[in-house]
């Protein structure tokens, strides 16, 4: 496996996919940074610090590079929102900096449901006027990994497919089917509740938790399988709904989150 370098923006979100990330566990995130992946530009890993750290983002444009951005793009104010760097005495915006990357990258990944379809940060009334990574790439082949935050696994597998060169299936959407193919009621350990009739009406109750809210039946993601923290759980694991995180609509197309 040829190692391959990162550029990792962080626009208008929580930050939550790069801390999601840092917590990858199998693989774990030390063999995909010393074995697959190099972590050029990113505020939350890289070492450097203020010029030096743009000049090493500037630089990694003349190589074989991924793009990850996390985060919505906001339009208002030419992006001013969101300054990510000063060089030389200009301000340096994340839209700047997508455009930049976007132009020598060999793929662009948005991860998180902010930067895949606005999410959270282009929820009404949006007053900086996010919009998502692909709509502000335009015809730029972007690969959707979403979720609030995205699990590390659908990530690291998306990477390490293209690292190997793998192709990756792709639904509409331009999310990998190997994560995103089936809906999370296909799989969900309470289906046979849901066939037998067997509601729960109150949260932590038995049950199927279709009629408290639960939008397993309407999102595609694998949460079932790889669950979270390490496979250890996941929301309907502790007697909660699926509030459809990795939906286009999320989070205004998915309220009320709970009946």
């Amino acid at each position: 496996m040829k190692k391959i370098n990162v550029i990792w923006l962080e626009a208008d979100g929580c930050s939550g996919n790069i801390i999601s990330f840092l917590n990858s566990v199998e693989p774990s995130i030390r063999y995909l940074l010393e074995n697959v992946i190099n972590i050029t530009y990113d505020n939350a890993v890289t070492g450097e610090e203020g010029e030096v750290a743009w000049e090493r983002f500037l630089n990694t444009l003349n190589t074989e590079f991924i793009l990850i951005v996390e985060g919505a793009i906001s339009l208002k104010s030419d992006g001013y929102y969101n300054v990510i760097a000063n060089y030389k005495g200009e301000r340096i915006t994340a839209n700047k900096a997508v455009e930049l990357a976007a132009q020598k990258a060999k793929y662009i990944i948005s991860v998180g449901v902010c930067a895949c379809y606005g999410g959270v940060s282009a929820a009404r009334p949006n007053p900086t006027q996010c919009i998502s990574v692909k709509e502000f790439l335009g015809e730029k082949q972007v690969i959707r990994v979403p979720g609030c935050p995205c699990n590390p696994r659908w990530l690291s597998g998306t990477i390490l497919q293209l690292v190997n060169g793998n192709r990756i299936m792709l639904d509409e959407e331009g999310k990998p089917l190997m994560y995103y193919g089936r809906t999370i009621h296909d799989r969900c350990p309470r289906r046979g509740d849901f066939e037998e009739k067997r509601f729960a009406k109150g949260l932590g109750e038995p049950g199927c938790l279709f009629r408290l809210g639960c939008r397993g039946p309407v999102t595609r993601a694998d949460c079932p399988v790889e669950k979270w923290n390490d496979q250890k759980n996941w929301p309907i694991g502790v007697n909660t709904n699926c509030v459809g995180c990795t939906n286009k609509y999320f989070p205004d197309g998915m309220e009320p989150f709970e009946r």
